[in-house]
């Protein structure tokens, strides 16, 4: 069983917890077969941004780091309708809106207080908006190399089964 089968099978003993185009984009498959919004290069830069506010580096890569923007605009691309990619990218135009609005500069532009004031405005004006991206870039970064292998515990070849171990102190959480 790889990576994503095991993703699959936990999110559908978790009751779907996980939306059905997210699922698809984790598997690399395709429910938008319409027409597709193109994104700029701007855009995807303020994804990154975006995404790099939501997981920062700190111990270990960010969401920047790992390409959750790319994952975004490929799931987005891929497995959401026009109407919902319209909706989505307007939100995002909204954070740098606000960003222009508030300190007079583009998002990118900021240093990291105020690009976590943005986002914090954001979660309260635009929450749908806020969780759809924060969904997507938690999704992205743990299902890339850098999420699963640096910011989880990795094991390749796992060993013998102990149901019940002390967890050690500052132990990571698992990889799937």
């Amino acid at each position: 069983m790889n990576r994503r089968e095991a993703v699959q099978r936990i999110t559908f003993l978790l009751g779907g917890a996980i939306s059905a185009p997210l699922m698809a984009g984790i598997a690399g498959e395709r429910l938008n077969f319409g027409p597709s919004l193109e994104v700029s290069d701007q855009q995807e830069a303020l994804l990154a941004e975006v995404a790099d506010v939501i997981i920062p580096a700190t111990g270990t890569p960010g969401a920047k780091a790992a390409g959750a923007e790319k994952f975004i605009v490929r799931v987005m691309r891929d497995c959401y309708p026009m109407e919902d990619q319209k909706k989505f990218y307007d939100g995002l135009a909204k954070v740098d809106a606000l960003a222009k609005e508030t300190y007079s500069k583009d998002f990118a532009a900021l240093d990291p207080t105020q690009k976590n004031d943005i986002i914090k405005k954001t979660t309260v004006s635009d929450k749908p908006f806020f969780l759809q991206m924060k969904g997507l870039t938690v999704t992205g970064y743990f299902t890339s190399e850098i999420g699963a292998t640096q910011a989880l515990d990795y094991l390749p070849i796992p060993g013998r089964f102990e149901g019940s171990w002390p967890m050690p102190k500052g132990q990571k959480s698992w990889a799937l």
